[in-house]
């Protein structure tokens, strides 16, 4: 039984792709089955994807880049793992709709708030492209404002990592695990969940973010029927 009625799911970009990198087909049919499971149980659901299966942003060579035109660039990465989404769900029999804060008419609907929410409303997935439509402006920021706009219950962020940790357990194995926190903990202790934009827009609106691994098959809908999995911040 969901414990949501509308959600809106951040999505890894490099939990899509072949070692955080590209396109993987199988990882883009598994999470599409996902969404599709989420929206037979009557959840309406919107998805933002990071596109850091595609573009990483000013680092290495790239550095010498400005900074609007680096994070111009993942706004596409965004737009083209939606697109990928968007194909997959279709071959899968769904409705889905690529909506864009970037006017791109060709490739995507403009993003609206009110056609966005009839949308969620017959039943569509929702895939929102392009972030906010600004540089300087991360898909975690966008996930926030957008939850915020369509009035959504939770927002759920599907990572490679099963949950927010005290340090990173990748590199300290005694690592602690966080089963519940608030948004105040998040902020002081700085433990990158989101960037500070992001969590404080959480915190002044009072929103869930419930965070989990991908990985393990059937965890967004867990989540979305309030099991006790990954971390709950609220």
């Amino acid at each position: 039984m969901p414990k949501y009625n509308r959600v809106i799911l951040k999505l890894s970009g490099e939990a899509l792709g072949v070692d955080g990198h590209g396109f993987c087909h199988e990882k883009f049919e598994e999470a599409a089955k996902m969404l599709i499971d989420i929206k037979n149980t009557g959840v309406q659901l919107a998805v933002v994807i990071g596109g850091g299966n595609v573009w990483r942003g000013r680092r290495g060579a790239a550095m010498r880049m400005g900074t609007v035109a680096a994070d111009q660039m993942g706004m596409l990465g965004t737009l083209q793992n939606c697109l990928y989404m968007r194909d997959t769900l279709d071959h899968l029999g769904a409705k889905a709709v690529v909506m864009s804060a970037v006017d791109i008419a060709r490739f995507a609907e403009p993003y609206n708030t009110v056609k966005a929410l009839e949308m969620l409303k017959e039943g569509t997935i929702l895939l929102l492209a392009c972030g906010i439509g600004n540089p300087c402006f991360s898909t975690d920021t966008c996930v926030v404002l957008r939850g915020i706009e369509l009035e959504c219950d939770a927002i759920l962020m599907a990572k490679n990592i099963d949950g927010v940790y005290d340090s990173d357990p990748a590199k300290n194995p005694d690592a602690k695990k966080f089963d519940e926190m608030t948004h105040m903990d998040v902020i002081e202790k700085d433990l990158k969940v989101m960037d500070l934009t992001a969590a404080t827009l959480c915190k002044d609106n009072n929103i869930k973010i419930h965070v989990f691994a991908l990985a393990e098959g059937g965890n967004i809908k867990r989540a979305v029927c309030g099991e006790k999995i990954g971390t709950l911040i609220s």
